[in-house]
């Protein structure tokens, strides 16, 4: 599932954005300035950022040389009415990946959309962990070469936790990569997917598990042999 953040101070074209990407099948989420920005792509991993320049408490540059710096690799499309030809150049200079001015017409801004999550998904390599490989593109995972079946969800969870195969993912951290903000979903819903993903994996003859760690989250771990 593409999960996309939208930095935009104007609350209704911000939630009006949610609105139109959620019926082409996107998840996005909103921040109103920077710093809500960089504090959401720190605990979020998202496949793509729309960024005004203009926000509240600092320029939107200025947050996207920090979004860099920090490790952001999803594409950046840049939405904002400061549109001569320096700023554009400025914001490709600074790390963006295309520039689109206000006004705008919502189908450009989809097609526009497309060709950058194209570009981003053709060089982005197939995850492995043990014998588990999990293709991003083609939303394909696999156990000693053999595919499995998996819903958008229990991917979804597998993929954030092997973009962290060393590390502790939180219940929150999963639960924020599968819904937006307005769900009315609880956060235990995770330990349901959590558990068919187990079983599953187990079914598959698995070298991987999936530990549980009370109170902190999930963690990948390989399974003794024999």
């Amino acid at each position: 599932m593409v999960r996309i953040l939208i930095v935009e101070d104007d609350s209704a074209l911000a939630n009006g954005l949610v609105g139109a990407l959620a019926q082409s099948g996107y998840l996005a989420d909103i921040a109103h300035d920077g710093r809500s920005a960089i504090a959401a792509c720190s605990q979020t991993v998202y496949q793509l950022v729309i960024l005004d320049l203009s926000l509240p408490d600092r320029d939107g540059l200025d947050v996207l040389q920090c979004l860099r710096r920090e490790g952001l690799d999803a594409p950046v499309l840049i939405l904002t009415a400061r549109d001569d030809l320096q700023d554009r150049i400025a914001g490709l200079d600074a790390g963006s990946d295309d520039y689109l001015g206000k006004p705008f017409e919502l189908a450009e801004l989809e097609a526009r959309i497309r060709a950058l999550l194209r570009r981003s998904q053709q060089g982005e390599s197939a995850l492995h962990y043990g014998a588990i490989a999990l293709d991003p593109v083609s939303h394909v995972v696999t156990i000693k070469g053999c595919a499995i079946d998996l819903t958008s969800r229990e991917f979804a969870v597998l993929e954030a936790l092997l973009r962290r195969p060393k590390g502790i993912v939180s219940k929150r951290q999963l639960f924020d990569s599968l819904y937006d903000f307005a769900d009315d979903v609880s956060p235990s819903v995770i330990e349901s997917f959590v558990s068919r993903l187990r079983g599953k994996l187990a079914e598959a003859d698995s070298d991987v598990g999936i530990r549980v760690l009370r109170g902190l989250g999930y963690r990948l771990e390989l399974l003794p042999r024999g």
